[in-house]
């Protein structure tokens, strides 16, 4: 019998771009003499990129209790990592303390339970914060975890001056795709613009926000998709920004991207240099931004969508050449996903794999010592080309909505990431795409036995923690600090001073987030049928 990949009609990216038998001169339309560390970055924001210096290599991680998350960094660390990455358990993202009704059997289950300054004091114990840079999965609580990072720090005697990371704080694509959202559009926005102009004087080495692509292409975008709702997401961003009274070139620079890296390679790279071209083309017209200000800096995953629960050692090619895409696509960090992640939280030998993956690509490859090195190939140039053209046009269109948040409100970027992903499932159920051990070339196998199993003691052990806390500290101080948390909220003021005051004195986050809930109210979702 044929194989099928022999016997097809029709050859089309997944972003369904029709992909012709073979590309010369004529699909050339580049203009020439692009250089990287030049406008409009199309082949990356440093002239010399990784023969100056390597991409972070920033595995993700969190599980349990802030202690075996703690073992589990200082793990990667001593193995190489230089950046950390931490995974919030979903009540620590939904804005909710370990013992709130609503937590029960979520506690420690997707990452770290974080509930007051003693859990983040052990989630970093004997990591020295002034050397390591950070980046934390945290949107809708952002501005209190940051608070806490920052309280750390001077358990540490680090100046905030001093401390490296980053927030993801990207609350539109949570409406889009993601759904960990606590606070109505308005304030939400007010929460990160605070969290901008706290971090251009006191914390001047952070980036403010990781405006996400990600979670958007999980969800079942195409790669046009993800670039165009991710841009449209970071050009409100830019204007609340503005509107609150800050100068686009003071927090511009510090505005930071998350994209996915998938499994068409080549869309994948075209997919980063139209980003890249794309942002600067559009913040050079808008906001007459200068050259530093017009660079798209961004973070890297590979798709756990893409990972599967079958032949899981297949997860480790398809992270291998993920990752590929993303550093010939010119990526500032990245995280390889672990092989068995589609079934659990990844165990310590493949957290270890993954970041392997990362040191093999970097050191014995070739592929680091000239930049851009699919620049000029006649394919990758016409992808390139034909992704920036759509996702403007699709910007446009979320323009003519009224922008970013009125288009979510309108469920417009909720409806083709629906209608994509609909169409993704059915050409693997109907074998138009092959994925291999899923839909073609199955075996018999035996589920794995070598996973990670979260302890199911955890929550009591959290709870237990987190009452002693509260019996301990100084209440009266809490209540004193989340009287004027609240005063601050029903006016103008920057909220983050009065959240630093809370943590300081052992407030918990569900605290503070019930008290913000009192004053902003709770997101509730427009359904768009």
């Amino acid at each position: 019998m044929a194989n099928k990949e022999q016997t097809r009609k029709k050859f089309e990216t997944l972003s369904r771009i029709p992909v012709e038998e073979v590309y010369t001169a004529t699909n050339q339309t580049n203009a020439h003499g692009e250089l990287p560390g030049q406008f409009p970055y199309t082949r990356g924001v440093q002239p010399t990129m990784y023969r100056g210096r390597l991409w972070t290599m920033r595995q993700y991680a969190g599980f349990g209790t802030a202690e075996e998350s703690n073992k589990r960094y200082r793990n990667l660390i001593a193995n190489g990592g230089d950046g950390l990455s931490v995974a919030f358990d979903l009540p620590t993202q939904m804005g909710l303390d370990s013992d709130d009704t609503h937590s029960k059997g979520e506690v420690g289950k997707t990452g770290v339970a974080i509930d007051t300054l003693a859990d983040m004091e052990i989630l970093f114990d004997k990591i020295d914060l002034g050397k390591v840079s950070t980046s934390m999965t945290i949107n809708a609580t952002a501005s209190i975890l940051l608070a806490l990072y920052i309280a750390v720090g001077e358990k540490q005697h680090i100046p905030s001056t001093q401390l490296s990371g980053t927030i993801q704080n990207d609350i539109l694509k949570e409406y889009i795709a993601r759904g960990t959202y606590v606070f109505p559009t308005k304030p939400s926005m007010r929460l990160i613009t605070d969290i901008f102009a706290f971090c251009k004087v006191h914390v001047p080495k952070w980036n403010t926000i990781s405006i996400s692509g990600y979670h958007i292409r999980e969800a079942g975008s195409t790669a046009i998709e993800e670039v165009a709702f991710t841009l449209a997401n970071g050009l409100a961003y830019v204007d609340a920004a503005i509107k609150a009274g800050l100068l686009v070139n003071e927090f511009a620079p510090r505005l930071s991207f998350f994209f996915n890296a998938h499994n068409y390679f080549f869309e994948e790279v075209a997919k980063f240099r139209a980003a890249r071209k794309l942002w600067a083309m559009l913040m050079k017209k808008r906001y007459q931004a200068d050259d530093r200000s017009c660079q798209l800096r961004f973070h890297t995953q590979t798709a756990g969508c893409s990972l599967t629960a079958q032949q899981i050692d297949n997860n480790v090619v398809r992270v291998a050449y993920q990752a590929l895409s993303a550093i010939l696509g010119g990526t500032q960090s990245l995280h390889t996903n672990a092989r068995d992640e589609a079934l659990a939280l990844p165990t310590e030998p493949s957290a270890r794999l993954a970041l392997r993956t990362q040191q093999v690509l970097a050191y014995e490859t070739g592929v680091t010592d000239t930049v851009d090195p699919l620049a000029g190939s006649y394919y990758v140039e016409e992808l390139t080309n034909r992704i920036e053209k759509e996702a403007l046009a699709l910007i446009e269109k979320i323009d003519s909505l009224g922008g970013a948040v009125a288009a979510i409100e309108q469920g417009f970027p909720q409806q083709m990431i629906q209608n994509s992903a609909y169409d993704y499932q059915k050409k693997i159920e109907n074998k138009d795409l092959i994925i291999v051990g899923v839909n073609q070339f199955q075996i018999k196998e035996d589920f794995p036995e070598e996973l990670l199993k979260v302890d199911p003691k955890l929550e009591g052990k959290q709870l237990a923690k987190l009452k002693k806390i509260k019996e301990t500290r100084d209440n009266q101080k809490v209540k004193e600090a989340l009287a004027r948390l609240k005063k601050a909220a029903l006016g103008p003021d920057n909220l983050m001073p009065f959240i630093l005051e809370a943590v300081r004195c052992y407030t918990s986050l569900g605290e503070i987030s019930n008290t913000l809930k009192k004053v902003f109210g709770e997101y509730r979702e427009n359904i768009v049928l």
